[in-house]
């Protein structure tokens, strides 16, 4: 795939808090890298709300607006203690807890009659080992959930169908170590690394329009 041209902006994406929080990482990531150039390329930042639907029709006029060579959305998956580069989006919603709207879809489709899945287009391999490299807990995923990033996440997806040479996808930020502080025994990683990781991850994108062939899969 031709790298797109250095004019084009990348897109980055991220959560308003949600779920009684103060403060979503993916939030402040977005904020610290936007306006930051990566190889000729603009970073342009916006946020989301976590409300399904909503979330969609503000990714889509960001994307008509902004007109990337890159997109990539963040979101905070609280638990988790790496960076995880999403494989896959499913199309189903499937809410274990209310979104900022009050909405709590059960078994519904992300897009009626949509495909059962889509991939990230995305080197997510090379991404991962870039991270990783420098000292920051990064992981390739195989569930971005069935709240509202995997929403945006599949939402993204189709909308790019039609966009050829666009490529796009989904990270998963685990708590800051401010937040995993409120919750004993969980994990969490200082937001100043997050923010170092997303920026390799978004270099290494940029650099590799086609990604590396190692093993990054799960036995469960």
């Amino acid at each position: 795939m031709p790298r797109a041209p250095a004019s084009s902006p990348i897109l980055l994406t991220g959560f308003e808090p949600f779920d009684g929080d103060d403060r979503n990482p993916s939030q402040a990531i977005v904020q610290a890298l936007a306006g930051h150039a990566i190889a000729g390329h603009r970073i342009v930042g916006h946020e989301l709300p976590v409300a399904f639907g909503d979330s969609l029709r503000v990714l889509r006029r960001a994307l008509r607006r902004t007109r990337p060579a890159l997109v990539v959305c963040l979101g905070q998956a609280g638990g988790r203690d790496a960076i995880s580069l999403e494989r896959v989006a499913i199309n189903v919603d499937d809410a274990r807890i209310a979104d900022n709207a009050g909405a709590r879809p059960v078994d519904r489709p992300v897009i009626a009659r949509g495909p059962a899945a889509y991939f990230s287009t995305l080197p997510i391999k090379a991404m991962t080992a870039a991270v990783a490299a420098a000292g920051i807990p990064a992981a390739v995923s195989q569930t971005a959930g069935t709240f509202v990033c995997n929403h945006v996440f599949y939402g993204l997806m189709h909308a790019l169908r039609r966009r050829p040479g666009v490529r796009g996808g989904f990270i998963h930020v685990p708590w800051s170590d401010v937040q995993a502080a409120r919750r004993p025994g969980q994990p969490g990683l200082p937001l100043a690394a997050m923010v170092d990781g997303i920026r390799i991850a978004l270099e290494t994108a940029i650099a590799h329009p086609v990604d590396i062939a190692v093993a990054a899969g799960a036995e469960h």
